[in-house]
């Protein structure tokens, strides 16, 4: 069973990173259309899963709605924040994210991607400083 994924924290994760809480009600979440905000920004509200554990929805909202849900997106699935979001739940609008914790897994499997992804460029800079420490190496034997 997943942990408890409670709205303040992914609310002040999100905050944290620069996006601004809308502080909808529940009611006003479900209701609005997310275009109709003139600014930007986000709200959050509780859900229960099959399994009764409560999660968090985070819906986007203003005129660039789209936007902030990827950021949304990017800002929950940092590795020191640790969450997993998922946009394909059931009950969930265009503009709503479900938030719960990640595995293990899931944070193992993000960790190897990342370290993929940079691997060429890791190699690309040893090479540089190998060259680097080689050209030091033949020019203080000059001196």
């Amino acid at each position: 069973m997943p942990r408890v994924t409670r709205p303040h924290t992914v609310a002040h994760h999100l905050v944290q990173g620069g996006l601004l809480d809308l502080k909808l009600s529940e009611a006003a979440q479900k209701k609005e259309h997310p275009g109709l905000y003139p600014e930007d920004g986000f709200a959050v509200r509780s859900v229960r899963d099959r399994h009764g554990t409560v999660l968090t929805v985070a819906g986007a909202y203003g005129p660039n709605w789209v936007m902030t849900m990827a950021q949304i997106h990017y800002r929950l699935e940092r590795p020191y924040v640790r969450y997993t979001v998922t946009g394909d739940a059931p009950g969930l609008a265009d503009h709503e994210l479900l938030v719960r914790w990640a595995t293990a897994e899931e944070l193992a499997a993000r960790k190897r991607a990342a370290t993929f992804r940079q691997a060429p460029l890791v190699a690309h800079l040893r090479r540089q400083q190998a060259e680097l420490d080689a050209d030091a190496a033949g020019q203080s034997s000059l001196f």
